[in-house]
């Protein structure tokens, strides 16, 4: 799973932070804009070497205001949702947000060849809610089907949830998360992220 979240940003990356409803649909607006994202990885030198500021900027600029994080926060989080304080929601949002971000970012520094398919988009006028089917094409390797859940917010689309090969991302987490709510409570799931994003922080 881990590994195929590495190919992950560099979808997300295609897709235009804003992807504003217009005549154009969700998954032209993803083709369109994907094409021209990975023409900028593939020419930026500082990119495919590493730069960690550079690689930052661009999943905080052109990957990150794509997901609604409260949304796949709560989604993740699961029924322990409705038991948290406003304050613990507030702290689960923040740090996974930050482990994501983190995900995204070294995901970026993964990228080498791949190109994306992205498939025609059935949905009328009135949809609130929307999939965005994509395969990664590898050379030499099996395409990899990757699922977008987006729903419409205002006048634009967030991602709440993405399914890698039939693996629903949300649900990968909300696994481990309520292993760690059942033993230390909302608290020590707070405390389980916050301490695995400093580790991360610490190791870049």
């Amino acid at each position: 799973m881990l590994k195929k979240l590495l190919i992950l940003a560099t979808v997300f990356a295609g897709m235009n932070a804003q992807l504003a409803w217009s005549q154009e649909s969700p998954d032209a607006l993803v083709r369109k804009n994907t094409t021209e994202i990975l023409a900028a990885l593939k020419a930026d030198k500082d990119l495919a070497a590493g730069n960690q500021k550079k690689i930052e900027k661009l999943a905080d600029e052109k990957i990150l205001p794509l997901f609604n994080f409260v949304r796949m926060t709560q989604l993740a989080v699961g029924r322990n949702w409705k038991d948290a304080s406003d304050a613990q929601k507030k702290s689960l949002i923040d740090e996974f947000r930050t482990l994501l971000v983190r995900t995204y970012s070294t995901s970026l520094t993964q990228f080498r060849n791949q190109t994306i398919d992205v498939k025609p988009t059935k949905m009328a006028a009135t949809d609130a809610e929307v999939v965005v089917k994509t395969q990664v094409i590898q050379p030499g390797g099996q395409p990899i089907p990757i699922d977008y859940s987006l729903e419409k917010s205002g006048d634009s689309w967030k991602v709440y949830d993405v399914l890698i090969d039939g693996v629903s991302l949300v649900t990968n987490y909300r696994s481990s998360f309520n292993t760690e709510i059942q033993k230390s409570g909302i608290d020590g799931l707070i405390k389980s992220l916050s301490d695995r994003n400093s580790k991360n922080a610490a190791q870049k």
